[in-house]
């Protein structure tokens, strides 16, 4: 393949994955921006491995290298369920930090292409920099792999004095990026290049170690705008335009994910990189005086199909917990035998919903639930008052009116559903456990919430029954 070739084919690639990131942007048309982004990434793999950079003795390598991932890929897409989609979002990132790595330590030792002067500075401030963000992305995404998979607990780990421990290391990172720099030869810059990498690490640990449970959901949307970074690095060194544009590409839309993901629970993105709020939730919350915080009503699935054949309006809220139970199916079954009956039914979904922004409109979606029935939290808030029956299933912080009642809560300020606005509102938990952020949550005690305790798969299954009786 000639150069002006695969100058054309980058070309497509980029406009596909422009066109990739539109789709993404809305439910309806998620599926087709999946297709350029598959189409794209295709022509842009087929005119690097057939361009004029690479030998054809180093063809079947790279086949090899994309069989052998390719398998693994397709592994985990058939095995890996929709529940553990953020810990292999997570994965999945510290892969693309560590071929940044990789690449900026093999470009380095490279001897093949001799730079000089100005040329020589410019070609290392790109080996250093693609190493460093490639290491902090590395390490910080398996540390929010192990967070989200529940092998790390979620309570923040604050060490005294963790912000002089950053600034020194910060500190050490520039100086010894000047040795790299000033070094004449490669054997003298490895030293510095290896010192940086550990430390690099280090603060990638140290980083996501201190964002509590609650927070998750800004650290997957920030590390994916870090890999983003790290493959725009990775392109400056390898002098490849389409990867420099595509890394930014992910790395921008992935800054502006973190800025809404952080207005959507009213956090300051310093503030959460700083760390130090949400615990690992599953503990039961009481007050004071050791005694629980207040009083429940318990409802039984007979009396909830009841509640739901009775009304008018009904507005469901999933979370994590309906995912956890492989619930969705069900509630798209009760759902459709509702409408049947005339019954008006909405999903109200909070933008941090699923511990990963859109996983809830995905589960929705593979359950076959109406687009157009699905509703962003600013579309339906106002709705709440004049609603008959709100149903929580398995969310917790996302409903929580502390975050309006209480200045003093942790999520003060927090944008929340309120369903306690309703006639009745019924939340579906497996027992009393505060939810990731650890916090109490008042809407349990008041006078119009019913709380229906079990698990979320079985309970409904036992509503849907109930309702067809």
């Amino acid at each position: 393949m000639s150069a002006s070739l695969a100058t054309v084919s980058y070309i497509g690639a980029t406009i596909l994955f422009i066109l990739s990131l539109g789709g993404l942007s809305n439910p309806e048309s998620s599926r087709r921006g999946n297709l350029y982004g598959i189409i794209g990434m295709a022509i842009a793999v087929l005119a690097t491995v057939f361009g004029p950079r690479v030998t054809l003795g180093g063809i079947p390598w790279i086949i090899m290298a994309m069989a052998i991932g390719g398998s693994i890929g397709l592994y985990a897409a058939r095995k890996v369920q929709m529940t553990q989609m953020p810990e292999l979002v997570a994965l999945m990132h510290s892969l693309v930090g560590l071929a940044a790595c990789l690449v900026g330590f093999a470009s380095y030792i490279d001897s093949s292409v001799e730079f000089t002067g100005a040329e020589k500075s410019i070609h290392e401030v790109e080996i250093y920099l693609g190493i460093l963000i490639g290491a902090v992305t590395f390490s910080g995404s398996i540390i929010a792999f192990g967070k989200l998979s529940g092998k790390i607990g979620g309570k923040p780990l604050l060490l005294p004095g963790r912000h002089w421990l950053n600034l020194a290391g910060l500190l050490v990172v520039i100086w010894v990026g000047g040795s790299f720099i000033n070094a004449e030869t490669v054997a003298g810059g490895a030293f510095p290049l290896l010192v940086m990498t550990v430390i690099s690490l280090a603060f990638g640990v140290h980083m996501v170690m201190a964002i509590g449970g609650a927070d998750m959901p800004v650290v997957v949307s920030m590390l994916n705008s870090y890999s983003g970074w790290a493959a725009a690095a990775t392109g400056f060194m390898l002098s490849n335009d389409l990867l420099i544009v595509t890394g930014a590409l992910v790395g921008s839309s992935g800054a502006i994910l973190s800025y809404i993901m952080c207005r959507a629970m009213n956090r300051n993105f310093i503030s959460v990189i700083a760390g130090g709020f949400g615990t690992g939730g599953g503990t039961v919350v009481a007050s004071a005086d050791g005694q629980p915080a207040g009083e429940v009503t318990a409802i039984s699935s007979q009396e909830t199909a009841e509640l739901l054949k009775d009304s008018k309006s009904v507005i469901i809220v999933p979370g994590y917990g309906m995912a956890v139970a492989q619930a969705q199916h069900t509630v798209y079954e009760i759902t459709k035998h509702l409408r049947e009956k005339g019954v008006t039914v909405r999903f109200g979904i909070h933008p941090v919903a699923g511990r990963m922004p859109g996983h809830m409109n995905v589960l929705l979606a593979e359950a076959k639930v109406p687009y157009d029935i699905v509703m962003e939290m600013d579309e339906i808030n106002d709705d709440f008052p004049s609603t008959d029956v709100t149903m929580v299933i398995g969310a917790n912080d996302i409903v929580n009116p502390a975050a309006q009642e209480d200045p003093n809560s942790p999520i003060a300020g927090m944008p929340v559903l309120e369903v306690w606005k309703a006639k009745t509102s019924i939340v579906m938990k497996r027992s009393m456990a505060s939810g990731y952020a650890g916090v109490d949550n008042p809407l349990f005690y008041k006078d119009n919430n019913r709380m229906l305790f079990g698990d979320a798969k079985k309970m409904l299954d036992e509503v849907l029954a109930a309702l067809r009786a």
